[in-house]
């Protein structure tokens, strides 16, 4: 043989050794990334540094995935399906009020967050948080109260689904449609934080073409334009008890459903950290909360009051998809076909949700490991950035979703509903606590909001606001759960399916702070890091973008300038 022929052969057994089969570069994709450093190897500054890091998670999210994540990656249950029971039990007028004040609420949240999120995109977000400006007790109940409620979700989304599918046959046995359902979600996570984003990417746009259909439908039906001809106006507002179907007691039974239907808009907080520029997605992203509560829940709820009474036999209880006001409003207006295609374009928005509380729950269980709060198996974190053992644990509790089966299915979608809407309440409670000690963290420190790339449009007030409107909203649950609707004794299994989160996160912190034994409430402004974590590191360079930005922005058009904001 010629040394010609032996360079060649040489070459070509090296590349065969060198270059791995599909399924070797497959499997060695589930292997472990490079390893943190946990709670159990380090001390607690350590630990919070270790909280503060990028992780292993990768950076995939294009702004075009962070831009419908926040516009309408959340929009499912609570909305399309659990707005029908708030219907019921409040009336036309308590949808108007619980989602308009709670949307005020959330406003002010989610800006807190994107000032949290811009200076600090790290794994966990609002849970990292917690940790790093109050307490790891808080940090670790907070945190686990919200997987918890992703926890939940996911399998709620899947029984949801399944109510879904009787529209159309219930001869079925749902277990079948839930392990469809199930598959197919885990397998889009699976494809790792790419996959999760080009899904909701696409659903999402589903989603808008649908909702903003419906509400112009909505219009034309108000209006007497249906196939009936029938001018509805304002009549359902008045019809027996009025707009007030239960009086005040009617309104606050909607709060709880009300702030689970705006769950997951804290999602682009999580995003955060394996979004691949944080200080120009995620400002953008923050203002397209204003068109998700205006669009989404104050003009397709508008129309859902005028055109659906509250009193309808299909909203209370036959326990399938007709239970959705939305569906029941286009069949109401004599249109034949189109309800069965809103219950699909249903069906995809509560696949989207499932997907999302994939997302959220693995992303958070995450960063509790990686944080010492959690098992460290918890934090495992494979070759292509997916986080495996969060992933492992939603699927083990998605497995609950095939409670669809049973014949009272109804009462299992309630009793998980109640649960994640009042984690809910806590987690935005969190967030807008975070945020307020971290603007007097910079205050007794010296530090200047100049600092910041960006700052939430309500500023501390906005947080403030946000934490006694969410301490009264917690009041009002705990009355209307100890004594519901029609009833003037005390109901106390009514009580612990409505107000039992009140009771897990409550066991959570004092159970850390008792194997912790750390006694102290919460850390001192002048002890809070302000600096680990922090991406900026050229102020002044940042500071001369975005002022040639403004500049830039300020020579053209005035309709430009609104839609480069807003958009």
């Amino acid at each position: 043989m010629s040394l010609k022929e032996e360079s060649t052969t040489s070459r070509e057994i090296s590349t065969t050794e060198i270059s791995p089969s599909r399924w070797s570069r497959f499997k060695d994709s589930f292997k472990r990334a490079e390893e943190p450093e946990l709670a159990s190897k380090c001390s607690i500054i350590d630990l919070e540094a270790n909280a503060t890091k990028e992780g292993d998670l990768h950076r995939d999210l294009q702004n075009r995935h962070v831009q419908m994540i926040a516009l309408g990656g959340s929009i499912g249950t609570g909305l399309l399906i659990g707005s029908g029971a708030s219907l019921s039990k409040g009336g036309p007028a308590s949808l108007i009020i619980a989602w308009g004040l709670v949307g005020t609420m959330v406003f002010c949240v989610i800006h807190a967050l994107g000032e949290l999120c811009v200076a600090f995109p790290v794994n966990g977000a609002f849970s990292t948080y917690a940790t790093r400006f109050i307490d790891p007790s808080w940090g670790f109940a907070v945190g686990w109260n919200y997987a918890i409620m992703w926890l939940f979700v996911m399998p709620l989304e899947l029984v949801a689904a399944a109510m879904c599918i009787t529209y159309w046959n219930d001869d079925i046995n749902p277990a079948s449609w839930v392990a469809i359902f199930y598959v197919f979600i885990y397998g889009i996570n699976l494809f790792g934080v790419k996959g999760y984003g080009e899904a909701e990417y696409y659903l999402t746009i589903l989603k808008i073409i649908a909702i903003v259909g419906f509400i112009i439908l909505g219009v034309v039906l108000v209006c007497g334009g249906g196939p009936t001809h029938e001018f509805i106006g304002g009549k359902n507002w008045h019809v027996e008890k009025g707009a007030f179907a239960n009086g005040f007691k009617g309104v606050a039974t909607t709060f709880v459903t009300a702030s689970y239907s705006m769950a997951g808009s804290e999602m682009v907080g999580l995003a955060s950290a394996e979004t691949r520029n944080p200080r120009e997605t995620l400002p953008k992203a923050i203002r397209q909360v204003f068109w998700r509560l205006i669009l989404f829940y104050f003009l397709s709820l508008t129309m859902i009051s005028l055109l659906v009474p509250y009193n309808s036999p299909d909203l209370l209880g036959a326990g399938t998809s007709s239970t959705s006001p939305f569906v029941i409003a286009i069949k109401n207006g004599g249109i034949h076909a189109l309800p069965s295609i809103f219950n699909a374009c249903i069906l995809i928005s509560i696949l989207s949700v499932g997907n999302s509380a994939v997302f959220g729950c693995s992303r958070t269980v995450q960063s509790l490991g990686l944080q010492g709060l959690a098992p460290q198996i918890l934090a495992y974190v494979d070759r292509k950035g997916r986080p495996l053992g969060g992933l492992a644990l939603s699927a083990l509790f998605g497995l609950l979703c095939f409670l669809a089966a049973y014949k009272d299915q109804g009462t299992v979608f309630d009793w998980l509903l109640s649960v994640a809407g009042l984690a809910t309440i806590f987690s935005w409670f969190n967030i807008a606590l975070c945020h307020f000690r971290f603007r007097q963290a910079m205050h007794a420190q010296g530090r200047s909001l100049e600092e910041l790339t960006f700052t939430s449009i309500t500023g501390i007030f906005g947080s403030i606001y946000a934490m006694g409107f969410l301490l009264v909203v917690l009041g009002i649950q705990f009355w209307t759960a100890l004594f519901p609707i029609g009833s003037k004794n005390a109901d106390a299994e009514h009580f612990f399916q409505n107000y039992l989160g009140a009771v897990v996160i409550l066991v959570f912190y004092v159970g850390h702070k008792l194997y912790a034994r750390t006694w102290k409430i919460c850390k001192s402004l002048n002890e809070i890091d302000l600096d680990t974590g922090r991406r900026q590191v050229d102020l002044d360079l940042v500071r001369a973008e975005l002022e040639e930005k403004r500049l830039l922005n300020k020579q053209k058009p005035l309709y430009k300038r609104i839609w480069n904001y807003w958009f």
